[in-house]
Formats: C-alpha cells, structure tokens, sequence
C-alpha cells in the first residue's frame, strides 16, 4: 500500500474516532469526484458489538439490526462489514458477495475463496458463468450473520478461504416462546416505496413441552423495477422471492445434555424475460430464468453437564441449488438454454476439549468432514462429482497472563471427477489432490483495556470441476492457488472513558495477503501473482443517556504481477470508506439515528465510479399495546437526498430515495 494512502487511512481513522469519542457529527460532505472525501460507510444502529476479544477480524449481525437494516438480500445485509463489497446488486441473483476483494470477483458469481454456510451447510461457491452471489435466501430466516474476513479463523470451515467467510444461523421456536410451553409468534409487514416492494413474514413458534420445540416461516418479498436518483426505471431489477424454513429440535439426556435439530429452507426466485448475464455487463440475450435453493440440516449436539472434555456436534447437511435457463427466441443457443445444478452433502463432526495442561487453559476444537459435491454438466460449467476429506484442529490457548495463542491447521483430500466428455476432457478422468494449511494467531491483553494481536495464516484452494474447461486442464487439475495472509492489530475497550456510564471498543486491523498459482480469473493465463492489503477499523461508543455512535472504515488496494514482470492494480477491491451513525435511545421506547454512506471515487482497469455521499435516516418505535408481548413500528428513508450515483463495482445505478416502512407484533 502507498504510504499517502495509508496516512490518508490513519488521518482519516482518527478524525472518526475523535467524532465518535465527542458525539459531535458534521454532515458529510459530498464526493462527486475521484479525488473527492473519502466516505462513509454505515454500521448498525449500535446493535452490533465491536469484536475486541478475538484477533479473527469477525463481525456479527444479529437478529435486532436483521431488521432493523430492512435489507432486501444478505448481501445488502452484510454490505455494511468493513471489507465487504457488492458486485453489482438490485436482485438476488444479481448480487455477488466481494471480502477483500474475493469472492465475486469478476464476471462469474462466485469462487471459493469466500465460504457461505447455512446452519453449518456448504452453499454453492463454484463459478457460474455471468450468475450471482448462489445465496438466493430472504434475511428473514435469521437470527445472526457472521463474517469472518481473511484465512485465520475459517480453517474449520473449508481450504482455499482467503476473502473470508459467511456463516447464517436460522432463528428458532425458542427465541419467540423464550423457552416457555406454548405457542408463539410474530407477523411482520414492510413496504418500500421505491420499486413498490412488499414483504410479508410469518413467523410461528410451539414448544409442546420444555424438551420439544418446532418452528414455521414464510416470507414472500415483491418488487417491482426500482427508480435510480434521477428518477429512471431501473429495467430487470423486478423480482418475487419466497422462502420458507421448517425446524424442529428434540432435547433430551440427563438434563437435557444432548439435542438433534433438523431444518430446512427453501427460497426460489422466478423472472421472465430478463437478460442471461445477470450481472448486466454483455448483451447475450434473455432468458426466463427459475431458481430455488433448498438446504436440509440434521444436527446432533451433546454437552454432558460435569465434563469440560466434551462438547460434541455432528452436523449432516445437504444443499440442493437449482438454475434453470429458457431462452426467450429460437436461436437454440446452448448457453442460454443451460440449467445449472450442484448438489452438496456434507458431515462435520467436531468436539471441543476445555482443559488445563502446559501452564494454559485449552480450548482445544477436533474435527473431521465428508463432501461430497455433485455438479450438473452444462454449457459453461463443466460437471461432475468433487469428493473430498478433512481433519482441522484448532486450540486457544489462555495462559492467564494477558497472552492468547491460538495455532490452527487443516489437511484436506480430495478426489475429483469428470462428469461428461468436454473439449478437453473425457468422461470419468479423475485426479486427487491434497494440502496442508494452517496458521497462528496471539494476542495480549493489557489491564488498561488496551491489547495488540496479529496472525499468519496459510491456505489452498484444491482444484475445481470449472478447470476442466481449459486447454491446460492437466496442470490446473493438479495444481492448487495458494496464498499467505498477515494480519496485525489492536483494540481497545473501556467504560468510564468520559463518565461514570458510557463505554468506547474499538478495533483496527491491518492486512497483507499474497496469492500465487492463480486460476480463477479470465486474466489468470498473464497472472504470476496478486498481492492486496488494507487497514479495516470499527469502533462504537455508547453512553447511559441513550447517545451512540457507531463507524467502520476500509482502506485498501490490490496489485497484479504479471508473468512478463509488469505490475497493474488489481480493479476488484472495494472503494475505500469510512462510515458513521449517531443516535439515540429513549429509555425503551425510540430509537432515532441518522446514518452516511460515502465511498471514495475510484479510477481503473473497469472504468471505475465517481464518489459518492448517502445520507440514511432510521426510527424504531416500541409500541406499548397491552396484550401484545412487542409491536414495533419501523421506518427508514434511505437516500435522503435522491442522489443518482453508481457504486464501484456496481454494473446498475443504485436506487434513489427509498422510504421503508415496517410493522411487527409479537404474541
């Protein structure tokens, strides 16, 4: 990273900090330019904590800012994480999710060098040509999102993670009866009026008795084409989404140690007429397209009560991601007549030792995993079946002086096979591959508050049923990316900063990431290796009278190196940001905030965007009805001023004003 870049990142990091630790905001000011602010880019409605116990740069989102956000997709959800990008958006199937520049990067939707997991299932994470983020799901179904960024702390999850992860968590019956006999339930209505867009959730919870709990939800979403700030139709951004969840769970054993839960979700989008490429960038020809998501977990925990040495989880899931293309015409074009299909079977058994031994209490998590992927063969993704094993371990180690280290590793195998004869490729050739990775984590902890950590980690991404495409299709089966990721930081957390009642966390993260053996780009034929690096920041202050203020920022840039020796910068990352919120409580009842997404003006290989300033207003009420146990009344205006802008990355203008109303009750 330039060192004006980064002066320019810590100058403009402190000057939040100091806003935030006065609770005295200046309205930002707008960046039309290139050269213009650089921007702000918006937390929660101080809902969500600032994780300064842990050196993994994670964030969580729970269930209260789920809808308070009042998101149309989870990647609009989770947009709001420092180092989360959007490529292009305005659909579900047009939203590519981007961490640190990975993940949806370029024309294809996704790879896997970022992992989204649905209670513990593996989503599709392969690279449908022109097709989005494959997390076709409503934010309704959850409790919590949580990402993770970068290599440490994913290696439980999968190899090859180096954007990051995304893991969701499905609500259950017991956070509407609140562990109570009985039934209980919640209804939620929103309407937007920018694309005329309604929503309807219901939501039903029953615990027949303490030990058996069942849960029902069903959200349909509507929209219609939405309007950018210059008062233009947006074309294709209309969609209909609904989505269910069904899930049980059964708690039994001495003190009920030991649970099986099951789930399952379904969400499918329907659209008609819409252009192939739905990320809006080559005019390929329509298609009515049908997609449905359907994803079945079987989870089976046991904790004994008494026993630090076990705490077990055996989690079976199964992922079924159906795209179906019609061509509207009759130009018999494969490719738009190709339907896509992966099918992911995954068991996970995993067990968390608590203990004490070499002068240090362990936190010591063992596992394995089975996947099995299936992928149907069709035009532009290649098929077949990608078999693999894993162990992980990872022990945090708590020596009780301030010092934290956490070592981690994971070895993976993996069998992969050709589903169907291709240009360069014959029907049941198989190769196996497999990598050991790993990395190291520490951290100290000052009594003042005040701690300093920092991680290396080392990562590879086995080769995928894509690669069977290419003419060199021999190496790349047998080749894996690989990539090392540095990490160092500090946070800080305190109460009693300025009074007796009020509490400031902070946290700020750099980054360093080198990738070689590169394959999952048009541009990996000229490509010996890519480097990226950033600086990402939170911080919240909060104090008794109901003040807050919340911000975030990224700062980062990214680099190719090309075979013959020339350098050019890696077009992908996302625009540098800042972002703030300030509001206020009152007592239980309001809740009021102003919020300001800017992003710095950016110039390269894709063409770019101007900066851009976005200023949003929230008001939660609490509505005291009586006979109902919450009603709450919801209402955003998200683009206050109208303004006609085009995010970096963003293939679509972004929608103008969009006011956003929301009713829930409770019973």
């Amino acid at each position: 990273m330039k060192i004006k870049h980064m002066r320019r990142a810590l100058l403009c990091s402190a000057s939040a900090m100091t806003l935030a630790m006065t609770s005295t905001v200046a309205v930002a000011q707008d960046a039309s330019d290139e050269d213009g602010f650089l921007g702000l880019l918006v937390l929660g409605n101080n809902k969500r904590d600032v994780q300064t116990d842990t050196a993994t740069p994670e964030t969580v989102i729970n269930a209260e800012e789920i809808q308070d956000r009042q998101a149309s997709s989870i990647a609009e959800l989770i947009d709001s994480v420092p180092g989360v990008a959007l490529v292009n958006s305005g659909t579900p199937t047009g939203s590519g999710i981007s961490i640190r520049g990975l993940g949806a990067d370029g024309t294809y939707g996704s790879n896997q060098k970022v992992q989204i997991l649905l209670d513990g299932a593996s989503m599709g994470s392969e690279e449908i040509y022109r097709i989005g983020t494959q997390l076709y799901t409503d934010p309704s179904l959850y409790r919590e999102v949580s990402v993770i960024r970068g290599t440490v702390g994913s290696f439980e999850y999968g190899s090859g993670i180096i954007g990051g992860v995304v893991k969701l968590g499905t609500i259950d019956a017991s956070d509407l009866t609140e562990g109570e006999v009985g039934l209980a339930g919640r209804q939620t209505l929103e309407y937007y009026s920018n694309g005329d867009t309604q929503v309807s959730s219901t939501i039903l919870g029953w615990q027949p008795t303490e030990n058996l709990e069942f849960l029902f939800n069903y959200t349909l979403r509507k929209q219609d084409n939405y309007k950018n700030g210059d008062g233009e139709e947006i074309d294709h951004t209309d969609h209909e989404l609904p989505s269910y969840l069904i899930k049980g769970k059964y708690s039994f054993g001495d003190n009920a140690d030991q649970s099986l839960t099951f789930s399952y979700a379904d969400t499918s989008s329907e659209a008609k007429d819409v252009p192939y490429d739905a990320m809006a960038a080559i005019p390929f020809g329509n298609v009515d397209r049908y997609v449905e998501t359907k994803t079945a977990v079987l989870q089976y925990d046991y904790n004994p009560f008494g026993n630090d040495l076990i705490d077990l989880t055996v989690n079976l899931s199964y992922a079924d991601q159906w795209i179906e293309n019609t061509e509207v015409g009759n130009t018999g074009s494969a490719l738009l007549n190709a339907d896509h299909q992966y099918k992911t079977t995954k068991l996970t058994v995993a067990n968390t030792a608590r203990f004490a031994a070499l002068g240090a209490s362990h936190n010591l998590r063992l596992g394995g995993e089975l996947i099995k992927k299936d992928r149907l063969d069709a035009s532009s993704a290649h098929g077949g079946t990608d078999k693999r094993f894993a162990l992980f371990a990872i022990d945090e180690m708590d020596f009780g002086n301030g010092w934290t280290v956490t070592p981690a590793m994971r070895f993976e195998t993996q069998d992969i096979e050709s589903g169907a004869d291709g240009t360069y490729v014959t029907a049941g050739e198989s190769f196996d591959n497999s990598a050991l990775m790993g990395g190291i984590s520490g951290r100290y902890e000052f009594q003042s508050g005040f701690a300093l950590f920092g991680s290396v980690a080392y990562t590879e991404g086995l080769p995928i049923l894509d690669d069977f495409d290419y003419a060199t299709y021999k190496t790349y089966m047998t080749q894996s990316e690989k990539a090392v990721t540095y990490e160092l930081g500090a946070s800080y957390d305190t109460a009693g900063l300025f009074s007796a009642d009020d509490q400031l966390r902070a946290k700020v993260n750099f980054w360093h990431t080198r990738l070689w053996d590169y394959t999952s780009s048009t541009d990996y034929q000229n490509i010996d290796r890519l480097t990226r690096e950033g600086v990402e920041v939170e911080a919240s202050y909060s104090h008794a009278s109901g003040a807050y203020v919340d911000m975030n920022a990224n700062i980062s840039s990214g680099e190719w190196l090309e075979v013959s020796g020339a350098t050019r910068d890696y077009s992908r990352m996302p625009a540098n940001s800042l972002g703030l919120t300030v509001g206020k409580k009152f007592n239980d009842t309001l809740d009021l905030s102003w919020e300001a997404v800017v992003n710095k003006g950016v110039n390269d290989a894709v063409g770019g965007a101007p900066g851009f300033s976005v200023h949003n207003l929230r008001a939660t009420y609490n509505i005291d009805t009586g006979f109902l146990k919450e009603a709450k009344l919801r209402v955003g205006v998200e683009n206050v001023f109208d303004k006609q802008y085009r995010p970096h990355l963003f293939l679509r203008d972004a929608p103008g004003r969009n006011i956003k109303v929301s009713l829930s009750a409770a019973f």
